[in-house]
């Protein structure tokens, strides 16, 4: 899909994201939601450098979880419901830390909710919200690359490469944790690094998983199973196929990677244990290093950064996409705001400074807090030191004595601020 503007005058936009992954997507069809409503509907732009497919690096065969919270924000846009026929619910989530005696739930029934969140699989979302954005008002340049951007007055100019060039007043970076507009503008991060590698795979037990997720924290970090959708006719074999993320030392997670199916599925079994029942195969693995990655400030000169280019998470709580969904919706919020009250018509200066400015203080208590609290719980489960355990493993005894104490525990996990 490829809307090509050759000539030598740049096409004019109010509005251009570079990244077209979940939050790019999101953001470009939740402003043409917003643009319809208006008496001068506004003019957005989408670059991406890849085709929604399997090859696709934010669109790639991985399944993320999408928290509660995100699914409301999704349904209000108009999105979830295109979507809703791909997710696998969460019902009930698992959390225990290997070798001691915490151990909690949390459940969906006792908030009165059907479920936690919903699993879904990243290449398939990819093609359903492409093909929502060839319906809206949006330009989709992709595949296309942005080979120059030069920073104005009045906004930004973005040479692509195929020869088009596009001017927008405000510019939105959402290409990801290697953003290019980030090194193009020569904006820092802050990057803490926990020496772990992420093992992602998905795994087939012989167990079926009755919509349970499972957080197991152990040595090396912890291990996440998400329920997914069957296939091959699992359901009426009771097994179940499930979502894979476990943190390794590099060097082990290195070995098992390319080890063959049955050591990696002994080694996978001894360090989760027979909670979901026997694992008996695995597809394709893939893996990355474990950072949090952010950026001080994510905004520039008429420009904002959304998602994994304004931060990358670890995975220990599912967060990532959550968090990279509320900074759309709070930009949403800003522009909305913005063209709410020039009731008179005016012209609004999309990419004007005040407008940058309160998108960081609409997103900056709610970042720095989920990154603080990511930081927390992966030092805090990742150490052996006795008075570390004892405080963890007691957190979690409460939590299960205590009911009334997993209603704040379990609206952070779903998303809810």
């Amino acid at each position: 899909m490829t809307t090509a503007q050759t000539n030598t005058t740049p096409l004019t936009v109010d509005i251009a994201i570079v990244g077209g992954a979940m939050a790019g997507a999101t953001l470009a069809l939740g402003l043409a939601k917003l643009s319809a409503s208006q008496s001068r509907p506004l003019r957005i732009a989408l670059i991406e450098a890849h085709v929604a497919n399997n090859n696709h690096p934010g669109f790639d065969a991985r399944s993320i979880a999408i928290a509660q919270g995100s699914i409301f924000e999704l349904t209000r846009l108009g999105i979830w419901s295109k979507l809703q026929h791909l997710g696998t619910a969460i019902e009930n989530i698992h959390v225990s830390d290997r070798g001691h005696f915490g151990m909690t739930e949390l459940n969906a029934k006792p908030l009165g909710l059907d479920a936690l969140g919903q699993v879904v699989e990243l290449a398939k979302v990819g093609k359903v919200l492409f093909d929502e954005l060839t319906k809206s008002s949006v330009k989709v340049f992709c595949p296309a690359k942005v080979t120059d951007l030069q920073a104005q007055q009045d906004g930004h100019l973005l040479s692509l490469d195929d020869g088009t060039q596009l001017h927008c007043q405000l510019l939105v970076a959402a290409d990801g944790a290697h953003s290019v507009v980030r090194q193009q503008l020569q904006q820092p991060t802050e990057t803490i690094d926990f020496n772990q590698t992420a093992i992602v795979a998905n795994v087939i037990t012989n167990q079926a998983h009755q919509h349970w997720a499972y957080e197991r924290f152990t040595q090396t970090g912890p291990i996440a199973l998400l329920p997914m959708a069957s296939v091959n006719n699992q359901s009426a074999n009771q097994q179940a196929r499930y979502s894979l993320v476990w943190a390794l030392a590099p060097a082990k997670a290195d070995e098992l990677k390319n080890a063959d199916k049955t050591e990696f599925l002994a080694a996978l079994q001894q360090a989760f244990g027979h909670r979901v029942g026997r694992f008996i195969d695995v597809g394709q693995r893939a893996s990355y290093p474990l950072t949090l990655s952010s950026m001080p400030r994510p905004i520039f000169h008429r420009c904002v950064f959304v998602g994994n280019a304004a931060q990358t998470l670890h995975p220990i709580a599912g967060q990532g996409f959550n968090l990279g969904l509320r900074d759309v919706v709070g930009l949403l919020g800003v522009i909305e705001n913005a063209l709410t009250q020039a009731n008179d018509g005016s012209e609004v200066d999309i990419g004007s400074s005040a407008i940058v400015h309160q998108y960081l203080a609409a997103r900056q208590d709610d970042r720095d807090t989920t990154l603080r609290n990511i930081e927390f719980l992966v030092r805090g489960f990742s150490n052996q030191y006795w008075p570390l355990v004892a405080g963890r493993n007691i957190g979690l005894r409460l939590l299960s004595w205590f009911p009334p104490l997993k209603q704040p525990v379990a609206h952070t996990a779903m998303g809810w601020r």
